[in-house]
């Protein structure tokens, strides 16, 4: 039974939207927001060691952006792969949480933006509040992932079974010394 389920959680609900069986397009899309989430929080603390900070300012609050706008996209395709974990299963409730965190991290993170352009806009450094708000949400972002890590690597969702991944070891043909190979 358990078996099945699992089989179940490794099958794509569409391969066309979700990626194919074995090369699930969430893990790819989710480095977007984590890399610019990231760049904001160097891009915040560098606005505080540098004479001109507004273009890191700049920078942090379009980063952000990318971020959300990356964050919804990977939302999308991991709900996809959510819905094909069986519900009642403890890898469902981790991918839950896993979604719920995500979700107010992105929301977090689409208040930091706005905060950051009202009035005039970023000028100066990146405010205090602004910049804990982007490290907090950014700690919480790490532990989705370890989450996110433990549905692919523990509980092996949307990840190849262990018959299609004995396949990469299987020893190669040796080609013999000294021959030219076309």
């Amino acid at each position: 039974m358990a078996g099945e389920l699992q089989q179940q959680a490794k099958q794509p609900v569409s391969a066309t939207l979700a990626g194919p069986y074995g090369h699930p397009f969430h893990p790819i899309l989710v480095t977007v927001p984590i890399g610019a989430w990231v760049g904001a929080v160097v891009f915040d603390i560098a606005s505080h060691v540098v004479d001109d900070p507004d273009f890191l300012a700049r920078g942090a609050m379009w980063l952000i952006a990318v971020g959300v706008l990356g964050a919804l996209a990977a939302a999308m395709v991991g709900f996809l792969d959510l819905v094909a974990i069986p519900a009642g299963t403890r890898a469902f409730r981790v991918g839950l949480v896993h979604m719920t965190l995500n979700l107010l991290v992105t929301a977090s993170y689409a208040g930091n933006f706005l905060w950051r352009r009202s009035g005039d806009g970023p000028s100066g450094s990146v405010g205090t509040g602004q910049l804990v708000l982007g490290a907090v949400s950014l700690a919480v972002l790490g532990f989705s992932g370890f989450l996110g890590g433990k549905l692919a690597y523990h509980y092996g969702v949307r990840v190849a079974d262990e018959a299609t991944q004995a396949e990469g070891f299987v020893p190669a043909p040796q080609r013999g010394l000294g021959r030219r190979s076309s």
